[in-house]
């Protein structure tokens, strides 16, 4: 769980995902689209970190969001933030855009 923690503090948005997700792309898509450039951290073959990020309270555990070193949530999660509006002042506060 510390390397989860440790990898998830040093960006202001980091993403935890499979190459073979289709919603982790999509999430990865919303963030370019924003003006992030996230720390993408595939564990395609690491089960040790996809188990530590489950123990950390991620379910699904894949895709994973942090921003600004806190847990957001999975996609459906991502999604409503930026329906409600709220994903892209998050990211501001955190310094992942600037406006």
């Amino acid at each position: 769980m510390d390397r989860v923690t440790d990898l998830a503090s040093k960006k202001a948005a980091v993403i935890f995902t499979k190459s073979t997700c289709c919603m982790c792309h999509s999430i990865k898509a919303l963030f370019y689209e924003l003006g992030a450039s996230p720390a993408i951290h595939e564990v395609d073959h690491d089960a040790d970190m996809e188990w530590a990020l489950r123990r950390l309270g991620c379910n699904p555990a894949i895709p994973a969001v942090f921003i600004g070193g806190k847990y957001v949530g999975s996609a459906r999660d991502v999604i409503s933030l930026h329906v409600d509006g709220t994903l892209k002042q998050k990211l501001i506060e955190a310094r992942a855009i600037w406006f």
